[in-house]
């Protein structure tokens, strides 16, 4: 019989029942059991754990474990919470995650494209004020981060005929993008863009990635959309920029602190618009196929699917 695997999550019981059930259907042939429910002995016969913002006592507890699945795409606070001697941790890789972020990217450049913020100050004080159309090919996106989401993005809007700029890590090459990287890349991002969109993972590289020295190098009116995570955007340098009107528009749907507080300037200001971290949600039946498959993997082959480098964070 094979040991079982352990649902480790600080979910509601509801959450956390629906992907019990939907991981379930996927792996008739597994037991799967919250970690709760788990007997001392199966505990400690687990070797695989499928997570979500697990409580790291609970992951402690399963001492025998192989390997870690994340149930979501952003691995940073599991990371930092489960520590160096935590066992290898597999975020998930979801080409349908890729397709609704570069679905969100797309609606929310032509959001600020097409005015929309302007149009919806004229409507708020009954103002009948037709503005000039810009045509894509003359607006530069630029897309912070080409991994995985950021490629997905970058063929949708050159598909829809703007100009990308994408800025990464190490070199990349992509087909009608202009790519760089290094400091001197990011700066002629910041300078040449229109709309900037961030889609970095939160490292240690990343966290202030923008702020006050980097926010003054944008180009005067361009505007920034945040998919990525709020600690990427040092908060007090965005609104000062926004007060300023420097950046015209902030398309917000990440914070440092999640749910966005009630007081938090971010909230009333005019050229903000709040998202509740909505810009690509995982799908549940997508995930759990793959979940699926990379168990399988592992318990047919013993192979174990591609892990976090701990020290990169991603």
């Amino acid at each position: 019989m094979l040991p079982p695997i352990a649902l480790v999550t600080r979910m509601d019981e509801t959450s956390e029942q629906d992907w019990l059930d939907r991981l379930a259907k996927a792996m008739p042939g597994e037991t799967i059991r919250p970690f709760r429910d788990l007997t001392p002995e199966e505990r400690r016969l687990a070797e695989i754990a499928i997570v979500a913002n697990p409580d790291p006592a609970d992951v402690a507890a399963l001492p025998c474990l192989s390997w870690i699945h994340s149930l979501w795409a952003g691995v940073e606070r599991l990371v930092a919470e489960l520590g160096g001697l935590a066992p290898p941790i597999v975020r998930l890789v979801d080409p349908e995650l890729s397709r609704v972020m570069a679905e969100a990217v797309l609606a929310w450049t032509y959001y600020i494209h097409r005015d929309m913020p302007a149009y919806r100050k004229s409507q708020q004080n009954r103002l009948w004020q037709p503005l000039d159309y810009r045509h894509p090919r003359d607006v530069t996106v630029g897309l912070l981060g080409l991994g995985a989401l950021g490629t997905a993005a970058a063929g949708r809007l050159t598909g829809a005929g703007f100009k990308v700029c994408g800025w990464s890590r190490s070199p990349k090459v992509l087909e009608r993008v202009e790519t760089v990287c290094g400091d001197d890349g990011l700066r002629h991002v910041l300078a040449t863009s229109d709309i900037i969109v961030c889609l970095v993972p939160l490292t240690s590289d990343t966290r202030g990635l923008l702020n006050t020295e980097r926010l003054a190098v944008i180009k005067p009116g361009a505007s920034i959309i945040n998919f990525a995570r709020g600690a990427v955007i040092t908060s007090d340098a965005l609104l000062a920029a926004l007060d300023s009107g420097r950046i015209a528009h902030a398309v917000l749907d990440v914070f440092e602190q999640e749910p966005l507080p009630a007081d938090a300037r971010f909230w009333g200001h005019d050229r903000v618009t709040v998202l509740p971290h909505i810009s690509a949600p995982t799908t549940p039946e997508t995930a759990c196929a793959i979940v699926a498959a990379n168990v399988h993997a592992w318990r047919d082959r013993g192979v174990m699917p591609v892990t976090v480098d701990r020290d990169r964070g991603y």
